[in-house]
């Protein structure tokens, strides 16, 4: 027997718990401080998971209120907190960095209103080389918003006042650009006659409505980006990341089947027997993908070996904000012809 590998995550098995506020999931925890835009969103995520110390701590000497807790009787009307950011601005004073950030912010209350903030953050960080202790990382110094009648992206200032022009700059991209280097710092990420200074990556927008929006609700968008990992002599890999406004950054882990392969004498090139799924396992990386923009989907197709006769095909769709395994066929005869059998479909109707 020979047995091919793929466990569903088990965020597979969160997947009928959509984005209804009245049964959401607990926010994540995320406290990343590394630019303005991290910060800002670290700062909504302390106040959706009600952290409101963690959230005070991201001000500097200049705190949101008279006291930690008069600064949290001001949410306690808020059931959670929306936010985007616009591209920063910066300028150097007095051996501090400032920064500008455009912000829109919806806040919903408990009874599911909603209403839409926009306005600028300041932040600082001081020369963290002439720093002495305390340490003081890069925080708020203030921030000020406004009530908006438009639509959450529509809030979003292009600039602050009083603030240099912003820097295009795609904290995103460059985000997902240094996690992938980090994590698969062996493999090669430059494609054949690519640039050396540039790795190989493919991005992508994805427009979406979870199955609760309403005609109301804003269209949403994902990021995607493909990154390439290398390639042998008919196989390249594939690793990818996705971006938006819930989930954040994140690796795609995808949910592939686990195979009991069965030949008659075990001998693959003898007759198939059988082929049954036994499991699943979720696979940090494809071989030979590609995202479809029209479909939505990313499909893989590994050759098992050169000729391309035996293989294997799948396919993961994109609904509800997430990729889901929806049919997955296997050609596990070395026959010379390419014959693929499906062995799981919840992509073609009855």
């Amino acid at each position: 027997m020979r047995y091919m590998h793929l466990a569903l995550p088990a965020a597979a098995l969160l997947a009928s718990l959509v984005a209804d506020r009245s049964f959401a999931l607990e926010a994540r925890y995320i406290d990343d401080r590394s630019d303005p835009s991290a910060i800002i969103q670290s700062f909504y995520n302390a106040v959706n998971r009600k952290e409101y110390a963690r959230a005070w701590d991201y001000y500097g000497e200049e705190k949101p209120g008279a006291d930690v807790e008069a600064f949290a009787k001001g949410y306690e009307d808020t059931a959670e907190v929306n936010v985007i950011t616009g591209n920063v601005a910066m300028e150097g004073a007095a051996g501090s960095t400032f920064y500008y950030l455009p912000v829109s912010i919806a806040s919903f209350a408990p009874d599911g209103s909603e209403q839409v903030f926009s306005g600028c953050y300041t932040l600082r960080l001081a020369n963290p080389s002439i720093q002495e202790p305390p340490f003081r990382p890069l925080h708020i110094e203030k921030g000020a918003l406004k009530p908006s009648r438009v639509s959450l992206n529509e809030a979003l200032p292009a600039s602050c006042p009083d603030a240099p022009p912003p820097e295009a700059t795609d904290t995103i991209l460059a985000k997902a650009k240094a996690r992938f280097a980090e994590a698969y710092a062996d493999c090669d990420r430059q494609l054949p006659g690519a640039d050396p200074a540039q790795a190989a990556v493919e991005q992508y927008t994805i427009p979406f409505r979870y199955s609760t929006d309403g005609d109301e609700q804003p269209e949403r968008q994902a990021r995607l980006f493909r990154f390439y990992c290398g390639a042998g002599a008919y196989n390249e890999n594939h690793v990818y990341y996705q971006y938006d406004q819930d989930g954040g950054l994140r690796q795609l882990q995808f949910a592939t089947p686990e195979l009991d392969i069965r030949y008659e004498n075990d001998d693959t090139d003898g007759k198939l027997e059988s082929v049954e799924i036994i499991g699943y396992t979720a696979d940090d990386m494809l071989v030979n993908s590609a995202y479809d923009q029209s479909a939505q989907t990313i499909t893989s197709a590994p050759k098992w070996r050169g000729v391309g006769d035996a293989s294997a095909h799948g396919t993961w769709i994109f609904r509800n904000g997430r990729f889901t395994l929806v049919q997955y066929d296997v050609d596990a005869s070395y026959d010379g012809e390419i014959n693929p059998e499906t062995v799981l479909d919840f992509h073609t109707a009855p």
